[in-house]
């Protein structure tokens, strides 16, 4: 074991809580019990915030794989205080692979990649043809967290339609995002419902979460509601 790993595990174990643990593994079935220690976000997040930039994380986001669920979560917590676009996306390439679990996935958003919105596209692009589940589920979730407002196109949605896999966590971000799509581009999204272009569950899954969304009004629901197979 590295310095850098021996000096970290010990402080996230001193954070954990057991309880906390049971309770993260639960809503994780990807991960082991095993591998959760049980800190929680906000105090993973402040040493997150306390150790960037020091020699201790370079060389810890330089040893991949991480064992511990919560080491992967620091990791992706400490790619976030990244300024430097290129660098940020490159390290967050190199660590995806080893991403395997829908928490560390969605929770990493580097913010330095609001900088180059058409280098990230062409990134995206590459993480949807992965083949890997939580790749492709991150290209889907930079997508709509970075281009259903201003940098919209009529091919983004095109891009999820057209991933075919039959994996959960994939599917689950395709509804999450033709939903989420649903309530800031309507119009534009809106025939991928009308015209059944998505896989069955995925379809009516989608439609599930629009009718929760706030965002979209009552008479929008009421008509998806009658899309649902």
């Amino acid at each position: 074991m590295k310095e850098c790993e021996k000096i970290i595990r010990e402080r996230l174990f001193a954070m954990g809580e057991r309880e906390y643990g049971d309770f993260q593994a639960a809503l994780m079935p990807t991960v082991p019990r095993e591998k959760v220690i049980g800190v929680r976000t906000p105090a993973l997040r402040k040493y997150a915030a306390e150790i960037a930039g020091t020699p201790v994380a370079r060389e810890f986001l330089s040893s991949l794989p991480h064992e511990y669920y919560e080491e992967n979560n620091l990791h992706a917590f400490l790619l976030e205080k990244e300024r430097d676009f290129g660098a940020v996306l490159s390290a967050v390439d190199a660590f995806l692979p080893y991403v395997d679990n829908w928490a560390t996935c969605d929770g990493m958003s580097p913010r330095a990649f609001r900088k180059e919105p058409e280098k990230l596209l062409a990134k995206i692009a590459e993480w949807l043809a992965s083949g890997h589940t939580y790749t492709v589920r991150y290209g889907m979730l930079m997508l709509m967290k970075h281009f259903l407002g201003e940098n919209f196109r009529a091919e983004y949605p095109a891009m999820v339609a057209r991933v075919q896999s039959g994996e959960y966590y994939v599917q689950m971000m395709q509804a999450w995002y033709f939903a989420t799509a649903l309530s800031a581009q309507y119009e534009a999204v809106l025939p991928y419902i009308e015209e059944k272009r998505l896989p069955l569950w995925v379809h009516n899954k989608t439609i599930r979460k629009a009718v929760e969304s706030y965002r979209i009004s009552a008479e929008r629901k009421a008509y998806l509601r009658t899309l649902k197979e």
